[in-house]
């Protein structure tokens, strides 16, 4: 009796073990679903010591050959967002009706970026088109080498913040040495360069005070134009308390660093 109850206990066992492994083996296996938010396993390696650079060029080299793998694959998901996103538009044109998939993700991009959800399908459609869009690799790197301090910052280093981004949830990241008596603020920390990454172009195609930023890539791609970094950062005067001048600086480091951002 013994040896049935022990036979039958490493039969359960081994049953429960057989089903995680193929569970795990479904989920590895899978195409990811066009909601998942991309994160590479490169992502949560420490971050290098830019600062161990001697030689400035060799410096900026390493930065963005760091950085620019992280943004293209964020890019790329934006762009996969924005074709179906088109293609829903296509098939509601077509007089088509949403699936029932179809209308959860809609409502998950909707809140995602910000649209209000009090207007029809076909005009949230539309803001969504303006909102989920690329951002030009070479804005990107530079006004992370700007915010960053060319990765040497504590909130680059320790939380993967290379864009200066605030939250607002006690504990949430780093409480800034200077930060304004009464400001409750604090500089965000990411577990990762994937999520911080997004986050970060999230704000910029979602947050009201882009919206100039946005209006002049919908205006080059209306006109089938190139959406370069140069014209972006004509939409980033709200970034910075700083305004213009911190334009002219992104748009002068873009001109200066053109031949480490073309490698």
């Amino acid at each position: 009796m013994h040896k049935r109850e022990t036979i039958k206990i490493v039969l359960i066992t081994l049953g429960i073990l057989a089903v995680i492994v193929i569970n795990a083996w479904i989920l590895t296996s899978r195409e990811p679903d066009i909601l998942e938010v991309p994160e590479s396993k490169q992502a949560s390696k420490p971050v290098p010591d830019f600062s161990s650079y001697e030689n400035v060029s060799n410096r900026k080299s390493a930065f963005f050959d760091y950085l620019r793998p992280e943004v293209e694959k964020q890019n790329e998901y934006l762009l996969s967002l924005r074709h179906y996103i088109q293609t829903t538009q296509r098939k509601l044109a077509n007089g088509e009706s949403l699936s029932e998939e179809d209308n959860e993700r809609l409502t998950w991009l909707v809140k995602e970026y910000g649209v209000k959800s009090s207007v029809d399908t076909s005009e949230k459609i539309s803001r969504l088109l303006q909102k989920v869009d690329i951002l030009p690799v070479e804005l990107v790197l530079v006004q992370a080498a700007n915010e960053s301090a060319w990765g040497t910052s504590r909130f680059a280093r320790e939380g993967y913040n290379f864009f200066g981004l605030w939250c607002f949830r006690r504990g949430c990241g780093f409480v800034p040495s200077q930060r304004n008596e009464g400001a409750a603020h604090e500089v965000a920390r990411f577990d990762n360069l994937s999520r911080a990454t997004y986050t970060y172009m999230r704000n910029l195609n979602r947050h009201k005070a882009y919206k100039d930023l946005r209006s002049i890539r919908a205006r080059l791609r209306m006109n089938q134009m190139p959406v370069t970094g140069m014209a972006l950062a004509e939409g980033l005067m709200k970034y910075s308390e700083r305004g213009a001048a911190y334009v002219e600086e992104l748009q002068a480091m873009i001109r200066f660093n053109k031949e480490f951002l073309t490698e």
